[in-house]
C-alpha cells in the first residue's frame, strides 16, 4: 500500500457530540487506498496540532456497508469497530491507561469505487453503559494529482 500510484488526498471531518456541545475536526492530508473485491482500505498519518512531531498511523477498513474498523497506532493505540447495529466493546488505550468502551453505529453510508469516492459514518460511545458521546465521520477519497 506505500507504492505512489496509491496516494490519495484523504480528507477527514470528524463531529462530536458531548453534553450538547458539537466540536467539529478537519483534516487534510497524502495517504493510500486500495480497494479490493469485499472491502477497502484507506491509510493515512495523523500529526498532533500542538506537537508535529507526534504522529499516529491510522488505517480505516471498510466492509461492504455494514461493518468499518479503525486501527489507530501511535501515541494513543485504539481499535475501534463500527458495524451498524451492533455493540461492540472495544479497548481504548490512552497515556492514562487502558479502558473498554462500547461503540454503537446507527448508519455506514459507503460510497468508495475503484477512484475513491466518500464514506459516512455516525455512532455512539459509551462507558459502562453511560453514552459519553454522539459522533459522526466523513472521509473523501481522491485521486492526487
Amino acid at each position: 500500500m506505500e507504492d505512489k500510484k496509491n496516494e490519495y488526498l484523504i480528507s477527514v471531518t470528524g463531529i462530536q457530540e458531548v453534553d450538547g456541545e458539537k466540536d467539529k475536526i478537519e483534516l487534510q492530508t497524502i495517504g493510500n487506498y486500495m480497494l479490493k473485491t469485499d472491502h477497502a482500505y484507506i491509510r493515512y498519518k495523523e500529526y498532533d496540532e500542538e506537537n508535529p512531531s507526534i504522529s499516529s498511523n491510522n488505517v480505516v477498513k471498510i466492509e461492504n456497508d455494514s461493518k468499518v474498523t479503525i486501527i489507530r497506532n501511535g501515541e494513543v493505540n485504539t481499535r475501534l469497530i463500527l458495524e451498524k447495529g451492533v455493540r461492540h466493546q472495544c479497548h481504548y488505550r490512552t497515556l492514562m491507561g487502558d479502558m473498554m468502551i462500547g461503540v454503537s453505529t446507527d448508519t455506514i453510508t459507503n460510497r468508495l469505487n475503484e477512484n475513491g469516492g466518500k464514506l459516512h459514518v455516525n455512532y455512539s460511545l459509551d462507558f459502562n453503559n453511560e453514552l459519553i458521546s454522539n459522533n459522526e465521520f466523513y472521509i473523501d477519497v481522491q485521486e492526487k494529482g
